[in-house]
């Protein structure tokens, strides 16, 4: 197989002497369409709105109060509508910003601000005892640390954002704005974002500013946002949901400065609650949904959805981790007017890789779409040989969104970042159309973990699974679901040792009786407490893997 190169449409300038928050809150591009006045920002509880001029004043207000010389800003909070607020204001004076999961304990918060070196913390109220144990730990002062503003929260012991801005609004200039030099934009670090961290401890992806408005602009060519095309998908007063994590790339990128982008209207989400959601989705006219299968898993399962019409609603994408075939057709049975598709990347590739087609509304193949306007991919076999289409191996992609590498870590980096390309040490297969699908292998025949994970998950006992490949000499890798049942079913088990069995047959017997003969799983069923997964959803197979070589590997009692 060649290189294939995107057939999504060429690019269009991408400019590489701005900081994003430039890009995003001042400048103009080919790209870009004309906003419709209105919010940027919903809070999704208080409904509070903020739009570009006050979006600007709190940015430069938070950034005068500042100004200071730091190097490294991290933000410890769930969602917040300040959030991107300090990562803007961090990028005006010249710093980078790192986020860091908000359920951190001690001691993971202490190795991120040890591994970016953080110098300023601006946290939520909830989080701040962690932040303060953590900050002393790491050995950064407690007037360092800044906290959001929460209403109802105790924060007259602590400087907040909203006290800087207003200092910073009210004072006269004390920064000069960092500017780049042509070319900067490829080198200067604007985030640091962790990766999954499957193997070892997480590393810090670094990320230059280029790379989310080269991300940005191959989503807006994509998607020929700014023409005028009857079946636009993105367009000004469209309404998005924000309640993926800031902390992560795909909710930083994809979901809030790609539709700032596309002038729409991000209704945002600080503490996420399904119940609560579904109600948003009606409550704030949401058009535009973008999630990650925890999300749709309980949209296909819970009861309550049936009370909701969501007619409304236009685009749902989920990224992170495939979806089958079977739930991505329970999908458009909820979202009847939905343009409905999966979307694919990673940190490494600030963000996304491949989405489906404009010119195919609704993608239920269980693919994860085509490659993005601009980036080259080709798939490689563990020989390093390069496979034919439609030939399983791991997929290599040059993208001009590309980090720059992990922060002081140059194994790893010259591991995963080769001559210009990125191993994303997914195993895919690819088509001449440049669309891929993440897959395993049974006997020579190709199966797709996802079309196996959406048969189990439509068993009445199953509330959520990952389904892995297990070596074997005669097949090459047979099929294993790990899977979470239901409380009902889990209570069965407790009760009684011979119901484990049971619906371990039940399930394998449910894939034989809706799947080809070789798809069934005969690496068996194991059940366990949850499914791991990454901060955005993103199945963690890798742990699943190794977790079920060491159960097939301890040896078994003597009689």
């Amino acid at each position: 197989m060649a290189e294939v190169v995107s057939p999504a449409g060429i690019l269009p300038h991408i400019p590489d002497d701005l900081t994003l928050a430039q890009f995003i809150l001042d400048a103009e591009h080919v790209r870009k369409p004309v906003r419709k006045s209105g919010a940027w920002i919903v809070d999704d509880q208080s409904g509070r709105k903020i739009g570009l001029e006050e979006i600007r004043a709190r940015t430069y207000g938070l950034a005068n109060a500042l100004s200071i010389r730091y190097n490294i800003l991290l933000i410890y909070s769930p969602n917040h509508v300040d959030y991107l607020v300090a990562a803007w204001a961090a990028h005006r004076l010249g710093a980078a910003v790192s986020g860091a999961n908000p359920l951190f304990t001690v001691d993971e918060l202490v190795y991120q601000i040890n591994a970016v070196k953080a110098a300023v913390i601006i946290t939520h109220p909830d989080s701040l005892n962690v932040a303060l144990a953590s900050a002393h730990a790491a050995g950064v002062s407690a007037d360092r640390i800044i906290l959001f503003d929460v209403e109802g929260a105790d924060t007259r012991q602590r400087v907040t954002v909203q006290v800087l801005v207003s200092q910073g609004l009210a004072s006269v200039p004390n920064f000069t704005e960092r500017k780049l030099a042509p070319g900067e934009g490829k080198t200067k670090v604007a985030f640091l974002n962790f990766s999954s961290g499957t193997t070892g401890r997480p590393k810090a992806v670094a990320i230059p500013h280029y790379a989310p408005i080269a991300n940005v602009i191959q989503l807006a060519t994509h998607h020929k946002v700014g023409e005028d095309y009857a079946g636009q998908r993105f367009k000004p007063g469209d309404v998005c949901c924000a309640v993926l994590p800031l902390y992560h790339i795909y909710g930083l990128v994809f979901n809030t400065h790609y539709a700032f982008f596309c002038g729409m209207t991000v209704v945002l989400t600080a503490k996420y609650n399904f119940l609560e959601f579904l109600k948003n989705i009606i409550g704030h006219r949401i058009t535009h949904l973008m999630l990650v299968p925890p999300h749709i898993v309980l949209l296909c399962k819970h009861p309550a959805v049936k009370s909701y019409d969501f007619s409304h609603v236009r685009y749902v994408t989920s990224g992170a981790a495939p979806l089958s075939r079977e739930v991505m057709e329970q999908l458009v049975q909820i979202f009847p007017n939905a343009d409905l598709g999966q979307s694919y990347g990673l940190t490494e590739s600030c963000t996304v890789i491949s989405t489906w087609a404009l010119d195919k509304g609704c993608d239920l193949s269980g693919g994860a779409g085509q490659l993005l306007p601009g980036i080259i991919g080709r798939v490689e076999k563990p020989d390093g040989t390069l496979a034919d289409f439609d030939e399983p191996g791991e997929l290599v992609v040059k993208t001009q969104a590309v980090a720059l590498g992990y922060a002081n870590n140059l194994e790893a980096t010259k591991e995963t970042f080769v001559n210009g390309w990125l191993r994303t040490g997914d195993e895919v297969k690819m088509n001449r159309q440049g669309e891929i699908v993440e897959m395993l292998k049974v006997r020579g025949f190709q199966v797709a973990p996802a079309e196996l994970e959406g048969c189990i998950l439509d068993h009445s006992d199953v509330t959520d699974t990952c389904v892995v490949g297990i070596q074997d000499e005669y097949s090459g890798e047979l099929p294993l679901a790990f899977v979470v049942l239901r409380p009902e079913a889990a209570k069965r088990v407790e009760e009684s040792p011979e119901a484990a069995d049971e619906i371990k047959a039940s399930i394998m017997k449910h894939v034989v009786d809706n799947k080809v003969g070789y798809k069934k799983l005969a690496g068996g069923v194991e059940f366990i407490d949850v499914i791991p997964k990454n901060p955005s959803g993103k199945l963690l197979r890798r742990v699943l893997r190794d977790k079920a070589r060491e159960m097939r590997t301890k040896p078994k009692a003597k009689l």
